[in-house]
């Protein structure tokens, strides 16, 4: 007979999570994962894991969501910023060595709208100056990288699955990893520093007292989350075959208006699909970017920015001093770029519309 407590069906983290976590692992072919409350905490984790120093520095792009750079100030690293390629709008893998000193002790590449990083040059580096490798996959659930997922390819793999990911379960997240020491110091950090999780605390074998080992935080993921994201993985590669038909239909039907378009797929890589990102350059287009997507928004059409150029946030210029022209092909992408519906769920006559309304702004004002 099982032991009687206040509720018959687990909400906190407990076996729904500990599933969650195995199918990740065999699908990312892994030996730990972690589910966690979002990819912030598994970033922030990750930086903790590393047992930073006051003054250490951690490299990582200046083209993502604030988070990336806000967990290593909350891991009491310095942010140091790199520039973009101009064709992958991923981390410029050839600028990464000039900003490496002393101080530096990890890089955080983020594979940005589903493609992958240049992970083989990033790797070589790290391996050179002996830093750790933080991937960032919040975009890049499937992609791959000559045979290697994205996420095993690091020291860790941080995803996500807000609402608008490929993988959306609402909020949540999931660090993955091959070093067992690092992982289990990061599954204390993520329930309040304890030796022991509720679920297993209160179990048949009678109660466990747990032990705090460290200050730890309160980033678990609970079972009523994990369960939807048991489902979501399983139709993750259906999904997928809907979303590259997406972006593969939006570069066939754009190719020959006045917009920058996202590179080819580089051979021996899979992309995520996770965001496609159109270029607007008012010259050549004869609209601005931000009157493109208020034009947009009158026609109900749903479209986003990914992402301001990280220095331009008065935040981080206070803090460290920095200008959007330190990074210029950053701040010039971050001007232009606006992300367009991308969603398995959209059906023909959604992108039928989506499709003639960007047509007709760009015709009428290019």
């Amino acid at each position: 007979m099982g032991v009687i407590t206040e509720v018959t069906v687990y909400l906190g983290t407990g076996p729904k999570a500990k599933i969650f976590e195995t199918e990740m692992s065999k699908y990312k072919g892994i030996d730990y994962s972690i589910a966690l409350n979002s990819a912030t905490a598994g970033l922030h984790l990750s930086c903790l894991a590393l047992d930073l120093k006051p003054g250490d520095e951690i490299i990582t792009t200046a083209m993502t969501f604030c988070a990336t750079v806000n967990t290593i100030i909350h891991a009491g690293a310095k942010p140091v910023l790199v520039d973009i390629d101009p064709i992958t709008w991923n981390i410029d893998v050839n600028k990464i060595e000039e900003k490496i000193n002393k101080n530096t002790k990890a890089i955080i590449p983020v594979h940005f709208a589903g493609r992958s990083c240049k992970m083989n040059k990033i790797m070589s580096i790290a391996k050179s100056y002996n830093l750790s490798v933080i991937e960032d996959c919040a975009h890049a659930i499937e992609t791959e990288y000559y045979g290697k997922k994205a996420g095993t390819i690091g020291d860790f793999g941080v995803f996500s699955f807000y609402a608008t990911k490929n993988l959306a379960i609402g909020e949540g997240g999931m660090v993955i990893s091959n070093d067992e020491e690092k992982m289990s110091k990061i599954k204390a950090l993520a329930l309040h520093g304890m030796s022991k999780d509720a679920w297993n605390r209160f179990s048949d074998d009678g109660y466990k007292h747990y032990k705090v080992q460290h200050a730890g935080f309160k980033y678990n993921m609970p079972d009523l989350m994990a369960s939807i994201g048991i489902h979501q993985l399983r139709k993750l590669e259906k999904f997928s075959i809907r979303r590259k038909e997406i972006w593969n239909l939006y570069i066939e039907e754009f190719k020959d208006l006045p917009i920058n378009l996202p590179a080819i797929v580089e051979s021996n890589t899979r992309h995520a699909y996770h965001l496609f990102n159109i270029g607007i350059d008012e010259k050549r287009c004869g609209i601005s970017r931000n009157n493109f997507l208020n034009q947009m928004n009158k026609f109900n059409i749903g479209v986003g920015v990914h992402y301001d150029s990280i220095p331009t946030h008065p935040y981080y210029q206070a803090k460290f001093g920095w200008n959007p022209n330190d990074c210029p092909i950053s701040y010039k992408f971050g001007n232009e770029t606006v992300s367009i519906p991308l969603s398995p769920y959209l059906n023909n006559n959604h992108l039928d519309r989506i499709i003639s309304s960007v047509k007709k702004l760009i015709n009428k004002n290019g």
